[in-house]
């Protein structure tokens, strides 16, 4: 007997391409919104919250990808609209220039500190980043 992309149940035949959209479509009390919507909605939702860093750290939860963070730059903070940026261009937004007369560090958890050079890549989406410290270098007199 040859094999049928056709099921008969209860006198009813049905594709199983059929069954397949009927049970992607999964629609919620016929109000025609599906899961996918749902889940569209709430990351659309999440990528648009204000993700504030140091409250992510303190609460050692992992911060989410989202189109805007607020970081903390010695005492101030600043929100920013990526989830990566480059010492240099975090040196840049707490006005410490040249940016290669200055120091910075990241505060992780825990109290751990970690050296950012001027190129390296800072990804806010990593967990445990409380805030950014700078100092600035010793300048020899000539």
């Amino acid at each position: 007997m040859e094999h049928s992309d056709k099921a008969s149940q209860n006198g009813n035949t049905t594709s199983k391409e059929d069954f397949h959209m009927d049970q992607h479509e999964n629609k919620h009390e016929g109000n025609g919104i599906t899961k996918e919507d749902i889940l569209e909605e709430a990351i659309e939702h999440l990528e648009d919250a204000l993700i504030e860093l140091e409250e992510y750290a303190k609460q050692d939860k992992v911060p989410p990808k989202s189109k805007r963070y607020l970081i903390r730059i010695d005492k101030t903070k600043y929100e920013v609209n990526v989830h990566k940026m480059t010492g240099r261009q975090l040196l840049d937004l707490a006005g410490k220039k040249p940016p290669e007369n200055f120091l910075l560090t990241q505060k992780l958890r825990g109290g751990a500190t970690k050296k950012i050079e001027l190129d390296e890549i800072v990804d806010f989406t990593t967990p445990g980043i409380e805030r950014f410290m700078t100092l600035p270098l010793d300048q020899t007199e000539g």
